[in-house]
Parts: structure tokens; sequence; C-alpha cells
């Protein structure tokens, strides 16, 4: 099945691509070739950019904080594993506490000479060559461990709003219920009734041929599927499609 997932809200949108991004950054900071490294690079400083704002940690040391606080509740509670909730907090305690200490995400990447010099040359297509920044070039030429050193001690001021991101949409999504839907001539409408929720998720059998397209509000959550064939422009399907969805709001 293949998962898709779209977000009500802008908060929830930055928290989906900043885990694509860190999945992406930990991907190629693996050993492997130098070209590889260099993806993780431009990652690391898409990772900057995206968490520029302010606004980032502060939203989701509240979105933990309002969901440790609903998992409080729950203490000495039938039917809930103790041990199990006990974990949860003590986790939730120290990835909130771990991001609160610390200042501006990524501060000491900013901080590094080279890296904002290189930031501004692979910002220009090309612009790493051995004729722009000679330095780079001498870098990718270090040994394979040397350079996977490297990026480690480069992501590690990152690490802490990683965890507390991936804490979060764990959270939200372990708090929908998946159902089986079916979509009558490729679409699918469903009222909302004045509840709020945060994330939609999608699954699609791939043989099914189809993808959705979502849009979505407090009112109302409008699913097209589609096919396309690497030309043409998407092409509404007009067939039922079948697949499951699960609404999810913490």
């Amino acid at each position: 099945m293949i998962l898709y997932e779209y977000p009500f809200n802008e908060r929830i949108r930055s928290y989906l691509r900043l885990e694509y991004l860190f999945d992406r950054l930990f991907y190629f900071a693996r050993e492997g070739d130098s070209r590889h490294h260099q993806i993780a690079i431009s990652t690391l400083f898409d990772i900057l950019d995206a968490t520029e704002r302010a606004d980032i940690k502060t939203s989701v040391l509240q979105d933990l904080e309002r969901q440790r606080m609903a998992l409080v509740a729950l203490r000495d509670h039938p039917g809930v594993a103790q041990d199990a909730l006990e974990t949860m907090l003590g986790d939730m305690e120290r990835t909130v506490s771990t991001l609160a200490s610390q200042g501006r995400a990524g501060q000491p990447l900013r901080e590094n000479e080279w890296l904002i010099s290189l930031r501004g040359r692979l910002a220009v297509p090309g612009g790493a060559t051995q004729v722009d920044m000679p330095s780079y070039h001498a870098w990718q030429h270090k040994s394979e461990s040397d350079r996977c050193a490297d990026l480690q001690t480069w992501s590690a001021p990152l690490r802490p709003m990683y965890e507390a991101v991936a804490m979060a949409l764990r959270l939200l999504r372990e708090a929908g219920r998946r159902s089986d839907i079916v979509a009558e001539q490729g679409g699918y409408q469903q009222m909302l009734a004045g509840k709020l929720f945060q994330l939609l998720r999608v699954w699609v059998d791939p043989a099914q041929g189809a993808f959705p397209e979502i849009s979505a509000n407090k009112y109302m959550i409008w699913i097209r599927f589609s096919s396309q064939d690497g030309e043409s422009k998407p092409q509404q399907v007009a067939k039922d499609i079948h697949f499951q969805m699960s609404l999810c709001s913490a």
C-alpha cells in the first residue's frame, strides 16, 4: 500500500516537510560516494532554511506538551498499560527538555564560516566545482569515514528538532483509526461535522493504478483519484477505487 498524507494546517505541513528532509539527510549521510554526501550537505542547508522561522520550535514544544498532558490524564486509568505509559512520558520529557534547552535550531551550522560559504556556492547551479570552491573539492577527496564523521558532527545540532518532530507526528498518527472506503467513480467526499482534524492519511494499493488528489478544510474533505502516464497531465479515473483512510487529531 502507498501512503499519502495531507495536513490540515501549515504547522503539520512544516512537520511533514522536516520529516522528509531528515529522512533524506540520514540516508545520504551514510557511508557512500562523495556525490551522495553532497546531497546530504545540500539537505542540511534545506533543513536550516526550513527551521529559519522561530515558531517551528515553539509549535512542536507546545504540541508535545499538549500531548503529554493528555497522556498524564491516563495515569491509573483501567485498561492502560502503565509501564508503557510511563516509558512514553519519560521519553517525551527528555525530548522536550533537550529541545527547549537548545538555542536556535542548527545555530552552530550558521556560525560555521566554511559551511556558510559552501551554502552560497551550492545555491548556484554547478557552483561547487573545483574551479569555484577548491576547498570543497578537497573535502570530497577525504576518506569515506572522515566525510561521514563530519556529516555526523554537522547533523548533531539538528537532532533534537528531528526527535521532537518525529515524536509529535508519531503521536498524531497513532491517534487516527484506519477504515476501508470506496471512492465511487474515482471520487469521495466526507463532511467533518465541525470536528477539527490535523492530518488525513490515505492508503492506496498500487495495483489500482491511481493516486489521490486531496483537498480539505474544517468542513469537508474531497479526494479525487487520478492516473498519469508521465507525459500528459493527470486524468481523473472513472472507476470505483478501494482505499483506506485515517483522520488524525491529537
